[in-house]
């Protein structure tokens, strides 16, 4: 009943992972390979993106991440077993899921049936799990997700574009929330995936005016090249574009960029919240009260922005490929150290778990 593998019985047998065993300590280990549930699937992990959420979590600044931890939740691979349920006549996804499908996942476990889950907003369904932080994570030979939380991969998409699903899902979900026109004035503060993928995201929205802030040059330089205007600070930019922005989105989570995104907007402007870096921050709420100014969170994405992603990325409407790095995943510990570091030019870096690596 749907427990056929597709590389062989891989039962009682371990797998490489890398694990997340105290602030900046990541060691490779032989760990037991998951069992999945009876709605679940087992995917063999191909390529797993590293988020700044978990280069928060690696220096041990991360509540929701605890050692010992497998990370991961942007990733791509191929499914080696289904559970016993999948595939049944009463599920959704009934004969859709096959061993030997490429495949990427919404690493959202959520209940299915509450109230945010049932009105398309699963992401804040109160009984969320995110893999590689409530759940063993797809920084590991093999992960265990649940089948209706998997998509295939059309066949023009490599396992690189499909790691990346989830992350422009993310910036999806932002410009979506700040209900974007084609004649904003954007302010993004920001310039990692999330930054950059939102100016793509912008970008097919219509927005052509969009301003990218960063003290990083290189990332910068990608901004400039995604064709958003990029400067160290808003009083870098010629007299021609400055003035009040219509949004903003900060994407770095500090006080200084928040308090800045809330002040650059015009009376009735909008703002989106979607940097973690600090838990709290001061706001001139009077002001923002006497503007007018709309203020929301933006947390991870729905179902719908996730799909989108897939569809976007299918359609060539994004491309951080060109600035992803791939490396093996034994030698995922520096890739974290090179993201804290100085990464260049690199928006993000995927680790490869091709068994050869």
């Amino acid at each position: 009943m749907g427990t056929t593998a597709s590389t062989g019985n891989n039962e009682n047998k371990s797998m490489r992972a890398l694990i997340y065993e105290g602030p900046r300590t990541m060691n490779m280990r032989e760990v037991p390979i998951p069992e999945p549930g009876p709605d679940e699937v087992l995917i063999r992990v191909e390529r797993a993106g590293i988020c700044g959420s978990e280069l928060g979590g690696y220096l041990g600044h991360n509540s929701l991440r605890k050692p010992p931890l497998i990370m991961g939740h942007e990733f791509s691979g191929v499914i080696e077993r289904v559970g016993e349920r999948v595939g049944g006549a009463d599920r959704e996804w009934a004969g859709r899921l096959q061993p030997g499908d490429r495949v990427t996942a919404n690493p959202l476990a959520t209940c299915g049936s509450c109230r945010y889950c049932r009105n398309g907003a699963s992401q804040l369904c109160r009984e969320r799990q995110l893999l590689g932080a409530h759940r063993p994570g797809a920084f590991a030979e093999f992960v265990a997700v649940p089948a209706r939380n998997v998509y295939l991969l059309g066949d023009s998409l490599s396992f690189e574009e499909g790691a990346l699903a989830e992350p422009f899902a993310c910036a999806i979900h932002v410009c979506r929330l700040l209900e974007l026109t084609p004649t904003d004035r954007l302010l993004i503060y920001g310039a990692g995936p999330i930054g950059l993928f939102a100016l793509q995201a912008a970008k097919v929205y219509g927005v052509r005016d969009a301003v990218v802030v960063d003290l990083n040059e290189s990332r910068l330089g990608i901004a400039r090249e995604l064709g958003g205007i990029a400067v160290t600070s808003v009083d870098e930019l010629p007299e021609e574009v400055r003035g009040e922005f219509d949004a903003a989105i900060d994407a770095v989570g500090a006080q200084a960029t928040r308090q800045r995104s809330v002040e650059a907007v015009r009376p009735g402007g909008r703002v989106v919240f979607t940097g973690l870096h600090e838990a709290a921050s001061a706001l001139p709420i009077n002001d923002m009260i006497r503007s007018e100014i709309s203020v929301k969170g933006a947390f991870a994405y729905s179902q719908e922005d996730f799909e989108t992603a897939l569809l976007w990325i299918g359609q060539g409407r994004t491309g951080l490929l060109p600035w992803t790095e791939t490396v093996p995943i034994r030698e995922g510990a520096a890739a974290f150290e090179k993201l804290i570091g100085r990464p260049g030019p690199v928006a993000k870096i995927l680790l490869s778990l091709a068994p050869t690596e």
